[in-house]
């Protein structure tokens, strides 16, 4: 069994930025992940406010691009799924679903929060060409356009309105609505209703809705979904770290977990600014934090640039 320095769960913004330092940082690294399109971030069409890329390129090219860096470093990319953890002692193991066991001194979890209960018919066929988990990350390119989007919680209602600034029209399809909330000329909303399918040929023409009076379609080009909440992906872990009510991973400011040598960045947080940046930003500390523990200093290493 080969053994690390560190293990990172997860190959998006956080967790590929996060290599690029602890590898930096000549520590042996090993990324875990299904692929470079199996996040939120891979699964971005297009992206036009990453700092330093000025040239609008897809999330998949975004990761890419932070894989190849880290691996110029020797940090290593191993595309598979964690299935189970031990965190027990000094010396951490992951298992993966093919029955591989590896071992590190430290752990940063970055696997986002991508979790889902069901998936909706057409959800996955049209994921990149109009169906959308992000209204921050995607709403520019609906401009003039008309959108839906489908969820019944707080988060879903503000990414909503966030989406009148550029679309044409908003359909707001929630099973409960905040009836005191006011909003702007653009903003339809359909009550006691839920998305049953998303429709299109190629890329999204359309959804179909369930409301009490019947099934209808909306002719629309995005839908955003932010149903099941989003869930962080933390089902591998069985408990081994500590999880608020919502199953966010908690961590202090250092992004160290209750567990020593594990430590958690990106959405897997539940941060409430969900851009590419700012998982990366937070990969970045959690690298620090990890080489300081391994090494036992009592402040960061400031010179890994």
């Amino acid at each position: 069994m080969t053994e690390y320095d560190v293990m990172i769960v997860g190959g998006g913004p956080a967790g590929a930025t996060a290599a690029l330092y602890t590898a930096r940082a000549a520590l042996k690294t090993i990324v875990f992940d299904k692929s470079v399109t199996a996040g939120a971030l891979g699964l971005t069409s297009k992206i036009a406010n990453y700092p330093g890329i000025p040239e609008i390129i897809s999330g998949e090219e975004l990761v890419t691009r932070i894989w190849s860096q880290a691996g110029q470093y020797g940090a290593e990319f191993k595309k598979t799924k964690v299935v189970s953890v031990d965190f027990s002692g000094d010396i951490k193991t992951v298992f993966t679903a093919e029955g591989e066991s590896f071992r590190a001194r430290a752990v940063i979890l970055a696997t986002g929060a991508m979790g889902r209960s069901s998936v909706l018919p057409g959800e996955e066929q049209f994921l990149g060409r109009g169906v959308s988990y992000c209204a921050t990350c995607d709403g520019a390119f609906f401009k003039g356009k008309e959108v839906l989007v489908y969820g019944s919680g707080g988060y879903a209602f503000e990414e909503a309105l966030f989406l009148t600034r550029f679309a044409k029209k908003v359909h707001f399809v929630s099973a409960k609505f905040p009836s005191e909330e006011k909003v702007p000329g653009n903003f339809q909303v359909y009550p006691e209703a839920r998305l049953t399918k998303v429709l299109g040929e190629g890329k999204v023409t359309g959804a179909e809705i369930a409301t009490p009076r019947g099934v209808s379609v909306i002719p629309v080009e995005g839908v955003f979904i932010y149903s099941a909440g989003n869930k962080p992906v933390v089902d591998y872990l069985f408990g081994n770290v500590g999880t608020n009510e919502k199953m966010c991973i908690l961590v202090d400011k250092e992004y160290r977990t209750n567990m020593p040598g594990v430590f958690a960045c990106g959405d897997v947080l539940c941060n409430d600014v969900q851009q590419a940046v700012v998982a990366a930003g937070q990969g970045c500390i959690a690298a620090l934090s990890a080489d300081k523990y391994l090494r036992g200093r009592k402040s960061y290493v400031k010179d890994y640039k």
